[in-house]
């Protein structure tokens, strides 16, 4: 849960949200969403915020002067719909600053969920059945990256092969970023066109799809449990002479 607690952070409120690989949607399983959303709200709340150049800072003042009066709104919608803010400082603001505000339970007739926000705002909800979130990804128009969670092989296997149709990137205990420069950069539907440089240009035409994990004991045991098994199509190496 750490891990995750850690990834969930850094990938929906780094730079405050406002980057196009941030999590715009954060999906918990019912099971593991009261203390998901209890130790998320405190760590939200547990930010520190300050100027770009101030030591530690992590939330800064937002670029766009009108930004906080629009997320306010996307806020007071979904309070509107039955929403409610989870961490205590939620929606706070002052000039040209507001600070996140954790959303649950959202529903799709809100404004968060069919808006991009861009900015510090983060949706939740919950899933009984994993097909549910799969479901809306493939109803979305974008596809470019999904953060998937997990240690359970034969759980991921079969995921990771279903949103390698459904995305250009799934990341693995890793919340969605751009880059390294040497990964193809690429979305689906309406996420993006063509990629970063030609380089990525020309391997597209062969690489649609990617696994990618960041560099640590979870996953390197993970992936390699996920080549030994061969229980997905997907993730193998067999291809490399």
């Amino acid at each position: 849960m750490d891990l995750t607690i850690e990834e969930c952070l850094t990938g929906t409120l780094s730079f405050n949200g406002q980057r196009c690989t941030a999590l715009k949607i954060v999906y918990v399983h019912e099971e593991v969403r009261k203390k998901f959303l209890e130790e998320f709200a405190t760590r939200v709340d547990a930010m520190k915020f300050g100027n770009p150049w101030d030591k530690g800072a992590k939330l800064t003042p937002l670029p766009e002067p009108d930004k906080p009066a629009y997320i306010q709104e996307l806020i007071d919608d979904a309070l509107a719909k039955g929403a409610k803010i989870i961490n205590k400082k939620g929606g706070k603001h002052f000039d040209n600053y507001i600070w996140p505000a954790v959303l649950y339970p959202v529903t799709k007739d809100m404004r968060v969920y069919q808006e991009e926000q861009f900015g510090p705002v983060i949706p939740v909800l919950s899933f009984q059945d994993i097909e549910e979130p799969l479901d809306d990804m493939a109803a979305s128009n974008y596809g470019q990256q999904v953060s998937l969670f997990g240690k359970d092989v034969y759980a991921l296997a079969p995921l990771i092969d279903t949103l390698a149709n459904l995305v250009c990137r799934v990341n693995l205990n890793s919340s969605c970023q751009r880059g390294p420069d040497v990964y193809p950069f690429t979305g689906r539907k309406d996420s993006a066109q063509s990629t970063l440089s030609v380089h990525d240009a020309l391997r597209s035409f062969s690489i649609r799809t990617l696994l990618a994990f960041k560099d640590n004991e979870i996953n390197v045991e993970t992936v390699n449990q996920l080549l030994e098994t061969k229980l997905s199509n997907f993730t193998s190496t067999e291809y490399i002479l």
